[in-house]
């Protein structure tokens, strides 16, 4: 297949058909939520109502991403094994959820992660600094996922890109200003449904073109790119930078403020802890599902006809999918792809609205004397807001590289927000002090380090050489968060060591029992 044989970058009417279908069912599922949103934790929350198995699709479909979807397909299909390194990084996050994060965060929290540590710690500065730690992390995942979403729409549907971008950034606000958590929640369930429906499809039509033997398929790639496809070093060949992106995917994935705001849609911590087991299990399988799609693609379109489409290789999936299915498929895989972006983009705006309406606004602004009904006027407010920014973030950053955000927004979760939650969480010693500066040194850390780092100083500005030499920074910023968090805690907090600890073991009983055991 060549770039002049396929329908990429034409208009197609069974993908728009695909397309309107799926607004019209998640617009009919926003109108549904809208009439059950009418106070705070309904809006934050879904009024705590989701079972277990709808939150574990709900999570996967959250975190199934563009970069999940198109980006591994791609990285595999153009570097072969290497691929691999991110969705193996991003599943293996999720065990950290289940044993670390899922129940102390359902327990000891309301609506954001920083309400877990303004209840142990002085709620004003840990606030602010969980919330801009949420905000830079929300908008830079923000302006990948718009970027994608209008390279996708422009390609598959023949409109402009800015208007590709003004449609993406419209039917999101409507998803979240109207239905708030529910809508959010019900539009990431369809979406992980049609993705993991359309990933079985593509792989039962690329094995059966095998004898429905994987090893033939790996085989029959090796026998025509090289071996090389099949072992690891073409992605990622500096042994550092593997163990730092690795870091980066595991640790960022229990950071990341739109998952960890999923755990509070439950009923229970048995809830939380029965959502993470289902999304682990649909993640897993459908990042098993990609890497087969990526090979499908190197062997039946081959690498150059995909990096002809797309330099960075996010065309392989739809390029596979017309190879085997023709424009019907196609178009197909391109609405689900879409629906991928979209679920993901509203639960990005969601989480940033809480920050700044529920975290800055309502505890730090009006110091915990707004009434329900304001704060959820301002958080309808923010949605708009985030709304509008991430439409102008997309258009300005048209063209441009953005697959290094992805990364730095992991980064900055894994550095920023990890380790501070840990130490609040598990370490009796912890101080607001040294929970602030662990924050502030993991996400200033994080930036500085990725503006000195290959992929800004070569990559961007085509400079020679870079400051500093690994192209992902979690390998020296996670450490030199939590050294910082726990030096600071250590100097602030001599004094009063009997009162810190019997308070802790209350904080304890109620990690493990909840608020109804205390």
């Amino acid at each position: 297949m060549s770039p002049q044989t396929t329908a990429i970058g034409e208009p197609s009417a069974v993908a728009m058909a695909f397309f309107f279908a799926f607004i019209s069912v998640t617009l009919g599922i926003t109108w549904w939520a809208a009439r059950r949103t009418r106070t705070t934790e309904q809006f934050y929350a879904a009024g705590r109502s989701v079972s277990g198995i709808q939150n574990g699709f709900a999570l996967a479909g959250d975190y199934m991403s563009a970069a999940s979807f198109l980006g591994i397909a791609g990285l595999v299909s153009t570097t072969g094994f290497d691929g691999l390194i991110y969705s193996t990084g991003w599943l293996v996050g999720w065990p950290i959820m289940l044993f670390l994060v899922a129940e102390p965060l359902r327990n000891l929290g309301r609506y954001t992660f920083a309400d877990v540590l303004a209840a142990r710690l002085a709620p004003v500065p840990v606030r602010v600094a969980a919330a801009l730690g949420t905000l830079a992390t929300v908008s830079l995942y923000l302006i990948a996922q718009m970027v994608g979403a209008g390279g996708l729409v422009r390609l598959m549907f023949g409109m402009s890109y800015e208007t590709a971008i003004v449609l993406v950034g419209a039917a999101m606000i409507a998803y979240v200003l109207f239905g708030g958590m529910l809508a959010t929640t019900w539009v990431q369930i369809v979406k992980a449904v049609l993705l993991l429906g359309g990933a079985a499809l593509l792989v039962v039509l690329v094995l059966a073109r095998f004898g429905f033997n994987p090893a033939a398929l790996f085989a029959t790639a090796a026998a025509r790119h090289g071996a090389g496809v099949l072992a690891p070093g073409k992605l990622v060949s500096n042994p550092l930078d593997a163990i730092s992106l690795g870091l980066a995917l595991m640790f960022g994935t229990a950071g990341l403020p739109h998952i960890l705001m999923r755990f509070y849609t439950v009923p229970d911590a048995r809830a939380a802890r029965q959502s993470v087991f289902y999304a682990t299990g649909l993640i897993g399988t459908f990042y098993l599902m990609t890497f087969v799609i990526g090979f499908g693609a190197m062997v039946l379109v081959g690498p150059d006809a995909i990096r002809a489409m797309d330099k960075g290789g996010n065309m392989a999936a739809p390029l596979l999918a017309e190879f085997l299915g023709g424009q019907p498929f196609l178009g197909f895989i391109a609405a689900v792809a879409f629906a991928t972006i979209l679920a993901v983009v509203a639960g990005l705006t969601l989480s940033g609205a809480a920050a700044l309406s529920h975290d800055l606004w309502a505890s730090v602004i009006r110091k915990g004397r707004a009434e329900p009904v304001e704060e959820l006027r301002v958080a309808r407010l923010a949605t708009l807001a985030l709304g509008v920014v991430a439409v102008g973030l997309g258009i300005a950053f048209q063209g441009q590289n953005v697959a290094f955000m992805v990364s730095l927004a992991f980064a900055i979760a894994a550095s920023g927000n990890f380790p501070a939650l840990v130490l609040c969480i598990f370490w009796p010693r912890c101080t607001t002090a040294g929970a602030v500066t662990s924050m502030a040194v993991g996400t200033l850390g994080t930036l500085v380090l990725i503006a000195l780092s290959p992929t800004v100083q070569i990559d961007l500005l085509h400079r020679t050489e870079a400051w500093f030499p690994l192209r992902n920074p979690a390998l020296v910023t996670v450490p030199l968060s939590f050294a910082a968090g726990i030096l600071v805690s250590l100097v602030t907090g001599r004094s009063a060591r009997t009162d810190r600890s019997a308070a802790f073991s209350a904080w304890e009983r109620k990690m493990h029992l909840g608020p109804m055991e205390e």
